[in-house]
């Protein structure tokens, strides 16, 4: 009899705690991003309507006196937590520190899309007037400096030679941003040490060697001055500084305040 009172204990016990569970399980599940429809929208469709959007509405884009223009690494200082790595840090605590105050004489717009190539970038400050999506065109924006770093992207799916090419990108960005906004002085920051040894050997040490050359042409010298970053994330090996990055290529917040201290470091100088 005690026996069968126990079975029976235990069973409802038992079916107790399931539908406890069960219950827990299903409340748990109406949150899940998982289970509701959601149209795809590619980050870089969002910051370029977001970039956009600020451009064609924004009280503060006179105050703007940094105009920061690259790609994922320079996108990347707007984010806190990495949105597709848990754990992960990037720039925004940063950025907002140093570059988000309008009326300040870093107050920063950040035009970095995530993916973009230099062909992308050139399309995207060429005038709506020649087909480009005119992202520079408001006379109301003029930048004391644009802050630029670009061309690692075009070493994937790269042409050859894949140096020559980021060179000559690079280069036709420059003139473009120059031409559309003549005002403003340009800081060409190097390109960054990636965690690939032959990528830094044959592209990158060699790209970093011909834009410092570049800035003391008579073209560009009058306008331009070069913020070499690569030593600052690179070991006595000469190899890349992983604690400053999130995945061999993006650094982690710990890089960005590296990033962040050498070019406040910079524009104090150049504004002597």
């Amino acid at each position: 009899m005690n026996y069968k009172f126990n079975m029976t204990r235990s069973l409802t016990s038992a079916f107790l705690v399931g539908l406890l569970l069960w219950n827990v399980g299903a409340a748990q599940a109406q949150s899940f991003t998982s289970i509701k429809p959601l149209a795809r929208v590619e980050h870089w469709q969002k910051r370029q309507d977001d970039i956009n959007a600020y451009l064609n509405q924004s009280k503060d884009i006179s105050a703007v006196k940094l105009l920061f223009v690259g790609d994922s690494i320079t996108d990347f200082w707007l984010f806190d937590d990495n949105p597709w790595v848990s754990g992960q840090k990037y720039g925004r605590k940063i950025w907002d520190q140093n570059f988000a105050t309008p009326g300040t004489e870093n107050f920063a717009l950040n035009i970095g899309i995530s993916g973009d190539r230099l062909e992308h970038v050139l399309f995207r400050i060429l005038p709506k007037s020649e087909g480009g999506l005119g992202q520079l065109d408001s006379p109301a924006l003029n930048p004391e400096f644009m802050v630029v770093m670009l061309g690692i992207n075009n070493s994937w799916a790269a042409e050859q030679p894949v140096a020559e090419s980021v060179y000559q990108g690079i280069l036709a960005n420059l003139r473009a941003l120059h031409v559309r906004k003549p005002n403003a002085r340009i800081i060409l920051q190097s390109l960054l040490p990636t965690n690939d040894k032959t990528k830094n050997k044959d592209l990158v040490l060699i790209v970093n060697q011909r834009l410092e050359s570049l800035v003391r042409t008579a073209e560009f010298s009058h306008f331009t001055s070069y913020l070499n970053l690569y030593p600052s994330f690179i070991d006595a090996q000469g190899q890349q500084i992983a604690k400053f990055y999130t995945d061999g290529l993006h650094p982690n917040d710990a890089g960005y305040k590296v990033w962040r201290d050498r070019l406040i470091e910079h524009l104090a100088k150049v504004r002597r």
